[in-house]
């Protein structure tokens, strides 16, 4: 086999920049639900990981010349066995090799690829611990420039290439969202896969009423008088790599304010509150585009999917979409005062 008779330091530099792009921009990923931003994510994303394998050349003559120096220890080792697995099970999300299979417990292959990356993230920390670099004139001299510029044009087109053949071939994974997720149910709600984000759990009982509180007012709204004709045509975007577009049917969240009468804060915030605690923070100014949904393709909500009532927030990924809704609540905080994921 024919290596690269030159590597060390750059090459290091250079996996360790692409590991820190791919776990950041899989962070992002889960957060950014439009399609347009996300797309240019998952796409930075893919190509992070995909462009880890153009420096496994370099990164052998590495490995080998620290070979002879000392035998490499166990981390070093377990650190590239996670990097491969978190790539491959990436790789095989993207085709639309979604899972579960036998042999993983029930879990897909999405929740796989996260937690071998979280894992990943966790020895690269430890293995470069003692082993920090520090930053030299001659980084960002021409050289070093054209070096980054052709890793990165390089890892680009392996990403394209990867996404050209899906297509190509007719796999699965051409057909996925922007955000990477695979279309489970749009347009027949039953079909949805029943999840909530894994700090929440399903109540016992749901609330009969929604409480509304704005500016010291405060009234209790019952659920069925929630249907108030308003639709929108969503798509709920889980973060668990599936999505469904469905004609969501109830009232809009600046309509449901304006039961409280004139002179309500033009601006600030409102929290949407579940019955579990669970809540999200959302924009005030977004009312208009927010619904309390309490059907989806004129079917009432199932038990599963939140009923008697929960948000729709569209362009919002799925664990924005608040279940069994008891209390919406107008606050003064700006609404980017809270966890960028829920922790509660």
């Amino acid at each position: 086999m024919l290596l690269p008779r030159r590597a060390g330091r750059r090459t290091n530099v250079g996996l360790l920049g692409l590991l820190l792009l791919a776990g950041g921009t899989g962070v992002l990923a889960f957060a950014v639900g439009s399609p347009g931003p996300a797309r240019l994510v998952v796409a930075a994303h893919g190509a992070a990981g995909l462009g880890l394998l153009l420096l496994v050349p370099w990164k052998a003559v590495v490995v080998r010349r620290a070979w002879h120096r000392r035998p490499v220890g166990s981390g070093g080792l377990a650190l590239g066995v996670a990097t491969l697995l978190t790539l491959l099970t990436g790789v095989l999300h993207a085709a639309g090799v979604t899972g579960p299979w036998p042999w993983s417990a029930g879990v897909p292959v999405l929740h796989l690829h996260v937690a071998l990356g979280v894992a990943t993230g966790a020895l690269v920390a430890v293995h470069a611990w003692g082993r920090r670099q520090r930053p030299r004139a001659t980084d960002l001299h021409r050289r070093g420039l054209l070096q980054a510029g052709a890793l990165a044009a390089g890892a680009a087109a392996l990403w394209g290439a990867g996404e050209g053949l899906l297509r190509l071939t007719g796999a699965p994974g051409a057909q996925r969202r922007a955000t990477g997720s695979f279309d489970r149910g749009t347009d027949d709600p039953a079909a949805m896969p029943i999840t909530q984000w894994f700090t929440d759990t399903a109540p016992p009982a749901a609330a009969g009423t929604v409480e509304v509180v704005a500016a010291g007012r405060r009234l209790r709204v019952p659920v069925a008088d929630l249907d108030r004709g308003d639709t929108v045509r969503a798509v709920l975007d889980c973060t668990g790599g599936w999505y469904a577009a469905q004609d969501w049917g109830g009232v809009r969240l600046d309509r449901l304010l304006a039961l409280l009468g004139p002179g309500l804060p033009a601006d600030g915030s409102v929290d949407v509150v579940s019955v579990t605690g669970y809540r999200r923070r959302l924009p005030l100014a977004d009312a208009g585009g927010l619904l309390l949904a309490v059907s989806a393709a004129g079917r009432p909500l199932s038990a599963g999917h939140g009923a008697p009532v929960r948000l729709v927030a569209p362009g919002r990924r799925g664990f924005w979409w608040v279940k069994w809704v008891a209390r919406v609540e107008v606050v003064d905080a700006p609404w980017w005062v809270q966890p960028p994921f829920p922790l509660q």
